[in-house]
């Protein structure tokens, strides 16, 4: 395992912490709010197994978690900075569609530009590389390929979580698991990854601070304020990181077990 200093691991540890800690106090506040905005999902025989009204929107209390924790223990590069203007753009469009249901064309649009925004902030996939040997040297550059590669990365990996999220607590549980996972490939790869571990385990409280409220029975669901929003900081996180295949295998399972 890679030495990191006994201050990167505080902020590791305390990014961790205060992110479960605000996510958790917050849900049942955002839960009361989208009450009151009605984002509830009502049941549908066809598509739903609860068979009452839940509120949605949780993802705002997961956001609020981990852009405090960001904000407070992460170095805020200009790649960080890409990643927290996209997340905002992500979470606010995904609110508003747990409201009034948006045009799945003008979300799609929206997961566009986000990427695009991590793309000119410097989070780019510049080379492919064997991913069974993480400290294998041999890579393909990809040259042009590497915008749209991207962009289709960060795109699809958002839609991924979204998919997933179809049963209680599973959308944010495997999410919590893929933060973690690549939160300790970071520490086993380089210590030059503190940053992206740090935001790694903002994410990973976050999300475990919402999860007694969302499984089953769940009390509120993430909506596509949360799954859009924890696809989309797995896959730039991925990237910053070169966790790409861990990510990939976190999302893959839960769909084939499904």
């Amino acid at each position: 395992m890679v030495d990191y200093s006994t201050a990167a691991w505080i902020k590791i540890i305390l990014a961790l912490v205060i992110a479960f800690v605000i996510s958790f106090i917050a849900t049942p506040l955002v839960k009361n709010f989208a009450v009151k905005v009605g984002a509830i999902d009502i049941p549908d025989k066809k598509r739903h197994i609860h068979s009452h009204p839940i509120p949605r929107m949780g993802g705002l209390a997961i956001f609020t978690g981990f852009l405090i924790s960001v904000l407070l223990f992460a170095n805020i590069t200009t790649q960080v900075r890409g990643i927290l203007v996209g997340a905002i753009l992500i979470a606010v469009v995904g609110a508003i569609d747990d409201v009034l249901n948006l045009n799945a064309w003008l979300k799609f649009g929206v997961q566009i530009l986000a990427a695009v925004i991590a793309v000119l902030s410097g989070i780019i996939i510049n080379v492919v590389t064997n991913p069974l040997h993480i400290t294998s040297t041999q890579a393909i550059t990809i040259g042009i390929l590497s915008v749209p590669v991207t962009i289709l990365w960060i795109v699809g990996c958002t839609n991924s979580v979204n998919l997933i999220d179809g049963l209680d607590g599973l959308a944010c549980g495997v999410s919590a698991i893929a933060s973690l996972t690549m939160l300790v490939v970071s520490m086993l790869v380089s210590d030059s990854n503190s940053n992206v571990a740090t935001i790694l385990a903002a994410l990973c409280g976050a999300c475990l601070g919402f999860i007694p409220y969302n499984l089953n029975p769940a009390k509120i669901f993430m909506g596509d304020t949360g799954a859009l929003l924890l696809g989309y900081i797995l896959a730039t996180a991925s990237v910053i990181g070169m966790f790409k295949f861990y990510a990939i295998v976190t999302f893959i399972l839960p769909v084939l077990a499904l």
